[in-house]
């Protein structure tokens, strides 16, 4: 990419989306173009062909998608696989039929079977069943990894796929009912110090272990794959290393200074056991993290803090 290529971020606003707008305008990338959902329906094929037919934009990061944590993905199942595959089928066509340069589409770690050993490496995919709760979501997004690589095959498109670790950071989504579980625990204890609560209920045992990105640096990560990837394989994206969901709460807690206790709801279901991404790969390529996950949460505080006025207490 050149500082004035024409460059398409679909879902510019969202977390994912306008983290990769924040930085390519930070480098110098000037030609950035973008569309509401309002102005733009991606799942809308004629909508998104005369989109491209008009702009013709030079380079995309697909970051648009319909996501949320396990409550919404097993509640809106069918909403998530059709949603998610319409916006990545429309988009990644559009990009082969109006002779894109190269598209970056963004899945989701949690693609890869529910029990695959760990670390999760990118020739994983497609080894073993999905966690349930959020199956729909991973088959879309593995759809869109299937399709970037078969019109790499047939056509010779320039088209990668990414995978994320889970995200955190500036711009998430803090409703309760809708979100993941880091911006979810910030809400939940900031409110229940406000409330002055003496206890804040954690669903599942704790166990569970996840690993956490926060955004502008998954961003990063993406501009520098754009500029340095074009192989066929998936590419990993993460902070290469995982915490308990336990060490997790802790550490939200202490960020949040709630100094109430912590009641965990055994009765409520704790998701994949593990997911830690395997990032060998793009440590080869010359990308590492810099952001510690304390740091990136006092980060994501501060915002939740400035937002506020969004959320009711």
């Amino acid at each position: 990419m050149k500082h004035d290529s024409k460059i398409y971020i679909a879902g510019h606003r969202g977390m994912v989306g306008s983290a990769i707008c924040r930085l390519l305008k930070q480098a110098g990338y000037n030609n950035l173009i973008f569309r509401t959902s309002s102005q733009l329906n991606l799942k809308n094929q004629a909508a998104v062909n005369a989109f491209f037919e008009e702009e013709k934009p030079e380079y995309v990061f697909l970051a648009a998608a319909k996501v949320g944590g396990i409550h919404a993905n097993n509640t809106y199942r069918a909403d998530f696989l059709y949603d998610n595959l319409m916006i990545a089928s429309n988009v990644i066509h559009a990009a082969y039929e109006h002779k894109v340069e190269k598209l970056m589409f963004l899945g989701s770690s949690c693609i890869y079977p529910k029990m695959a050993p760990q670390p999760l490496k990118e020739n994983y995919l497609l080894t073993g069943e999905l966690e349930p709760t959020n199956e729909p979501y991973a088959i879309a997004k593995i759809a869109g990894i299937k399709l970037c690589e078969n019109y790499r095959d047939q056509y010779g498109c320039n088209f990668i796929s990414v995978m994320p670790t889970n995200l955190y950071g500036i711009g998430d989504n803090y409703d309760l009912k809708n979100s993941h579980v880091l911006p979810a625990l910030i809400r939940k204890f900031h409110e229940a110090k406000e409330n002055g609560s003496p206890s804040v209920e954690v669903w599942g045992t704790g166990t569970p272990k996840r690993e956490f990105l926060y955004a502008d640096e998954l961003a990063d990560a993406c501009i520098f794959l754009m500029q340095n990837y074009n192989d066929r394989e998936l590419v990993n994206i993460g902070a290469g290393e995982d915490v308990s969901i336990k060490e997790l709460v802790e550490l939200i807690r202490d960020v949040t200074g709630f100094e109430g206790t912590i009641d965990w709801n055994t009765d409520m279901p704790d998701g994949t056991p593990r997911k830690w991404m395997d990032v060998t790969k793009l440590t080869n390529l010359g990308w590492k993290r810099k952001i510690a996950l304390r740091e990136g949460i006092e980060m994501t505080y501060a915002d939740f803090l400035n937002q506020q006025e969004y959320y009711s207490v």
